[in-house]
């Protein structure tokens, strides 16, 4: 079966944003945390230093309606360089109003409202936000 997932690149704090992610969404992560130090060794890469082998290379958790959303630390001593942009969304559609409220504000604290969650013209409850970690999300709630 298709499915559909989000993944998400960090700055060093993968861990410390699925923990929030875990308490705002409810869920339990799909495998434990993966870390850098975990795996074998990159061909013609040094070793790890030790601050490295305790990032995350790997976590999925489950948000809503079957949808992953996954994250890795973008190591710079393994060629990995975050760029932070507004390129993505994770849209949820939670099924209703008091969810979606309960969501959105979970996950604005410490980030910042891009639109208050309102009515909107294409019949929606929507609004957007971006969270303390740098993530964007939508949202879109179709009940009345």
């Amino acid at each position: 079966m298709a499915k559909v997932s989000t993944y998400l690149n960090f700055a060093g704090n993968t861990e410390e944003a699925f923990l929030f992610y875990k308490t705002v969404f409810k869920t339990e992560f799909v495998t434990p945390f993966m870390r850098f130090g975990d795996g074998p060794g990159c061909p013609g890469q040094p070793p790890l230093s030790a601050t490295d082998a305790k990032m995350i290379m790997h976590v999925a958790l489950p948000t809503l309606g079957g949808h992953l959303i996954m994250g890795t630390d973008s190591l710079e001593s393994m060629g990995m360089k975050l760029h932070q942009g507004n390129n993505v969304y994770i849209n949820l559609e939670p099924d209703t109003r008091a969810e979606t409220e309960r969501l959105f504000n979970a996950l604005k604290e410490g980030g910042q409202v891009e639109n208050a969650l309102q009515d909107m013209f294409w019949g929606a409850y929507w609004g957007c936000l971006t969270d303390r970690f740098g993530v964007k999300w939508m949202f879109n709630c179709e009940e009345k």
